[in-house]
């Protein structure tokens, strides 16, 4: 921040008069002094999140961030003044690029899939993410997880859960779960799914369709419909960014339920819709258009990655190991059971429904 002080001085020669020098000179606000050592560890971590990524493809950068912080949070190392800008990187960051994120979907894409699949990814996703819930209930694990996993078991994994968490009421060890059981499963689906392909029968656009409809993140999708090739993975990308479309509506229905389960006695409320789901829905709009350049649309591809990365760093920063473990037997079973519904449920859509 620039401030400007005018000085007076006192003439002796001219007999005590009095002249002014303006001065200049640059001073960083109180508040930015705050944030700098939490902005400089997110930083650091998104950094190193890429390089595990860059190392190990399967392992989104959104992943290894979280798991990073996590790790950094757990450790003797964290100084407190770095919570501050964890803090606010956690919040800021993560609306910024949901918002940014909805630049990576095409409507006229999505909808060249056709009437009937897009139909069986809707039921699809409505099923995963409500069976999860209902699971998480019979299994005794937190609310919020069981969203949380819902929520990215059934839409695009940790970009999902980022966006969720902020309407929902949650541990932030719930958050951290949600994560590390996307990547789990995600990448047993990866593995797996491919050895299906030939007893199910299934054509490579099919494939493509079920990888799509039932992978976690998107990375995950283009590993396991690679094996079958190029027009395989063409089909499972757009079938899985047709999840994606979902997001929003998903996000703004429950918070609109968590609205109704807290009294306005009990502290703030959820908004009616988040703010940042509407822009999420503008950016969706706006590539829908095809105005923006190939260019521009790879470069905010990449900045949406970096600011969710570092979302997910602070969250993960704030996370305690031992709260996690006490849920970790329970939470896995929920993930297995999660990941064999969506992928029953897309194929059993797909077989009656899609095509």
């Amino acid at each position: 921040m620039t401030t400007c002080r005018t000085v007076g001085y006192r003439s002796a020669a001219r007999g005590g008069s009095v002249g002014y020098v303006s001065t200049t000179r640059t001073t960083t606000s109180p508040v930015t002094r705050t944030l700098l050592p939490g902005l400089g560890l997110v930083a650091a971590g998104v950094a190193v999140s890429y390089l595990v990524n860059l190392a190990l493809p399967p392992v989104s950068a959104l992943t290894a961030a979280v798991l990073l912080g996590v790790v950094v949070g757990n450790l003797p190392i964290l100084p407190a003044t770095a919570r501050p800008g964890l803090t606010w990187a956690t919040r800021r960051l993560l609306r910024a690029g949901v918002v940014l994120l909805g630049l990576q979907l095409a409507v006229p894409q999505v909808l060249a899939l056709g009437g009937g699949t897009l139909l069986a990814v809707v039921v699809t996703v409505a099923v995963t993410f409500l069976g999860t819930i209902a699971l998480g209930r019979l299994l005794r694990l937190p609310r919020g997880l069981s969203l949380l996993v819902g929520t990215g078991f059934a839409i695009c994994g940790a970009s999902a859960i980022a966006a969720m968490e902020g309407v929902v009421d949650r541990e932030e060890e719930d958050v951290a779960s949600g994560v590390a059981l996307v990547t789990i499963f995600g990448s047993v689906s990866m593995l797996v799914l491919p050895m299906l392909a030939g007893p199910l029968g299934l054509s490579d656009a099919d494939y493509g369709r079920l990888a799509g409809m039932s992978v976690h993140e998107v990375a995950q999708v283009v590993a396991a419909a690679s094996p079958l090739g190029a027009a395989a993975v063409t089909v499972a990308v757009v079938a899985k960014l047709s999840r994606v479309v979902l997001l929003a509506p998903m996000v703004a229905a429950v918070s609109l339920v968590e609205r109704r389960r807290r009294p306005a006695t009990e502290g703030k409320r959820p908004p009616l819709v988040p703010l940042f789901v509407l822009g999420f829905l503008g950016m969706v709009a706006v590539r829908s258009l095809g105005v923006l350049p190939g260019g521009v649309l790879d470069a905010t591809k990449t900045l949406t990655t970096l600011l969710l990365a570092g979302a997910l760093f602070g969250l993960g920063c704030g996370v305690r190991i031992g709260a996690l473990v006490r849920t970790g037997p329970r939470a896995l079973l929920l993930g297995l059971l999660s990941t064999l519904l969506v992928t029953g449920v897309a194929f059993a859509a797909l077989r009656v429904i899609g095509g």
